[in-house]
């Protein structure tokens, strides 16, 4: 039986939700609410169903897997992580998740309190500023590693490319300076499509991993002593 997503019919808290569910390959369904038009922005299409769903702390988003009824986002993500072993094995691994599932939620929560303030054209040039030391912060936990917690992707990727994301939506060059989150983000855009891609066609393959030095330098070199020895019309 598919499981049921319900959530407003917008990106927010339910986006990495969504991914997760994707790259899993999950089985379900999304049941999404619409909200009015400003100034009363009625939610009565969502008000008139969340006390009927037996709920025990009726909210969206939420996740509904036949007995199994969740509401937190940050629950439903680990929620389906466990069924999938993403959440981290080894100590040091779950409390890097546990670290990264709490920053990247603070972080996200600081960005929709400017973007929904009145006050957003005066808040904007602050928040700007404090942007790069924030962005330092997620390269630095990074680190050299290609995904956040270590060799193996998590569910707080999926948290981390959603706030990386946005931020790039507020501000195009946030991440210029931090290479490695730039290759982050282009290694989980390819995960999911990569990893349909070979399932489909029952292919065999091997990778080739290039390790990037320490911060501050990041180096690189690597990758930059085969980049254009390997025939690619575009080394990339």
């Amino acid at each position: 039986m598919s499981m049921t997503l319900g959530y407003w019919d917008i990106r927010g808290l339910a986006h990495a939700i969504r991914l997760l569910l994707e790259y899993t390959d999950s089985s379900y369904e999304e049941k999404k609410y619409t909200m009015g038009d400003a100034p009363d922005y009625d939610r009565s299409q969502w008000l008139n169903e969340k006390f009927k769903l037996g709920l025990d702390f009726p909210n969206l988003p939420y996740l509904i897997d036949g007995a199994h009824k969740i509401t937190q986002s940050n629950a439903i993500l680990r929620y389906i992580a466990r069924k999938h072993n993403l959440c981290g094995e080894t100590e040091e691994e779950k409390i890097r998740v546990d670290i990264l599932e709490n920053q990247a939620m603070d972080v996200s929560n600081q960005l929709a309190r400017v973007c929904y303030s009145p006050d957003f054209e005066k808040l904007k040039p602050e928040y700007l500023e404090e942007l790069p030391t924030m962005m330092q912060h997620f390269s630095q936990f990074l680190g050299k590693r290609p995904w956040f917690v270590g060799d193996k992707i998590t569910f707080v990727d999926f948290l981390a490319y959603d706030v990386l994301d946005l931020h790039r939506i507020f501000e195009p060059k946030c991440l210029d300076a931090f290479p490695n989150l730039k290759d982050f983000i282009s290694r989980f855009e390819l995960a999911h499509s990569i990893r349909l891609l070979l399932e489909y066609t029952d292919s065999s393959y091997e990778e080739k991993k290039y390790t990037m030095g320490d911060a501050p330098d990041y180096d690189r070199s690597q990758w930059l002593n085969e980049k254009f020895k390997l025939g690619l019309d575009f080394p990339n």
